[in-house]
């Protein structure tokens, strides 16, 4: 277990200071913060299983365990929570026609595309730790790395619907009890408002005779989660594996994000170092999750709005949650009474949820000052968004390439190969860099 050194009295924070990673408080304040983890990866860690079908307790024991692997393969230098992961949502749902997964076979087959994303990204995390990450940043830059993150929310609209449409009025008491509650409060309540929009909704489905408790009462108090083994023979898994595959580029960008984020907020650049291991530990996190019946592993803003609020950034927190988290786990009777969650709840904050994704992918273009004056970046938008919201696909027998796939390829292709033509032609109409502070924007040259 690794050491903290006590930070001031261990009771508090000045205004002017942080609690860096390798600090902590005293024991008490430390739990207190760490039960503050918990609730804020809560809402979503639990979302995603109830979405796709995985069993909810299983998905909380992965993402505690992969909570603590993380910590230790980074040293215990970089807090963070992984929690599940919504880019997943798109391909494992394809799997049934855009619904919850509802076999134990089509689980074991959507677990194989998690364990070859979890493989592949840290395989990734590898190279950056052998030779860096600018080359990340040259092959998904950021109008390329917007749009995979927003396609892959946008993908998700029809999804919603489904589940709106069943308890419309249900559906629209939690969809404006996500929004009222974001913009009521301030700090660590308006950051959980999704979490606080599916328990109104969630109650008012109960005093509306929406919810059916049936097997809660049967169900034990404790007791070991639904472990499912990745159908690593079964040739229709790898047939849906390549609609997995653009998901590691959210997870890069969004594990990059966090480093550089802690980085900033602790003002410790010497954080940045440790890229190549969140990477590595993400990827081994995501990979045990798919190999035992888990949702797939990321990097949390939740928490980071936690350690924002707080100003605590120590890892000691995160120990507390992430065993927290494993505790949970072993409490059927908490799973079974997610699974009691209606449809009419799950579509009123899907609406948001996933609109939120997009506007995670369209924050990426602002921050990095996107030139949408030039042809090239307008074309890798509005061609991957098209097929994203269409749900383009190709098919040849069994193999199938979904919308996500072929709006990253489209996104990828069109700005790489736009660059080098619109370079070797000079017509201006490649993509210049940020936008200028203060100046014209792009065009044709003079």
């Amino acid at each position: 277990m690794p050491v903290w050194k006590i930070h001031g009295d261990g009771r508090n924070v000045a205004p002017n200071q942080v609690v860096k990673p390798e600090e902590r408080l005293n024991w008490p304040a430390t739990f207190a913060i760490g039960a503050q983890h918990v609730v804020a990866m809560f809402g979503a860690t639990f979302l995603v299983p109830i979405i796709t079908g995985f069993p909810v307790s299983t998905t909380l024991l992965f993402s505690g365990v992969g909570t603590l692997l993380f910590l230790l393969l980074t040293r215990n230098r970089l807090p963070s929570y992984l929690g599940s992961s919504f880019a997943f949502l798109a391909p494992i749902t394809a799997i049934n026609a855009g619904q919850s997964l509802e076999t134990a076979q089509q689980i074991t087959q959507a677990l194989v595309g998690i364990v070859v994303v979890g493989l592949l990204l840290a395989g990734i995390g590898f190279l950056v730790q052998a030779v860096g990450i600018g080359w990340i940043d040259r092959f998904m830059p950021p109008v390329v790395a917007g749009s995979i993150v927003a396609l892959i929310g946008f993908n998700l609209a029809p999804a919603a619907w489904n589940n709106f449409t069943l308890q419309p009025e249900l559906a629209t008491v939690t969809l404006v009890a996500v929004v009222l509650f974001s913009v009521l409060f301030r700090g660590f309540l308006g950051r959980i408002s999704i979490f606080l929009g599916v328990i109104v909704g969630y109650i008012v489905a109960i005093f509306t005779g929406q919810v059916a408790f049936d097997g809660v009462a049967e169900a034990a108090w404790i007791g070991l989660p639904d472990f499912h083994l990745a159908a690593v023979t079964d040739p229709m898994a790898w047939a849906y594996v390549p609609m997995f595959l653009p998901v590691v580029l959210v997870l890069i960008a969004e594990n990059v994000g966090h480093v550089r984020g802690v980085a900033t907020m602790t003002n410790d650049p010497s954080i940045n170092k440790h890229t190549g291991r969140a990477l590595v530990a993400d990827g081994l996190a995501t990979t045990l999750a798919g190999g035992f019946g888990g949702s797939a592993t990321t990097t949390y803003g939740e928490n980071i709005g936690v350690m924002a609020a707080t100003r605590v950034y120590s890892t000691a927190a995160y120990w507390v949650a992430g065993v927290a988290a494993i505790l949970l786990a072993f409490s059927p009777k908490i799973g079974v009474i997610f699974n009691t969650i209606p449809p009419g709840v799950l579509g009123g904050v899907t609406t948001a949820l996933y609109g939120l994704i997009g506007v995670i992918g369209i924050k990426i273009w602002v921050d990095n000052r996107v030139d949408f004056s030039r042809p090239v970046n307008q074309y890798t938008v509005a061609v991957s968004f098209v097929i994203a919201v269409g749900g383009f696909a190709m098919s040849w027998g069994e193999f199938q390439l979904g919308a996500i796939v072929l709006g990253t390829v489209a996104a990828i292709a069109i700005y790489h190969l736009g660059n080098a033509i619109a370079r070797a032609r000079k017509t201006g109409a490649d993509d210049g860099g940020p936008i200028p502070a203060v100046g014209p924007l792009g065009g044709d040259p003079e």
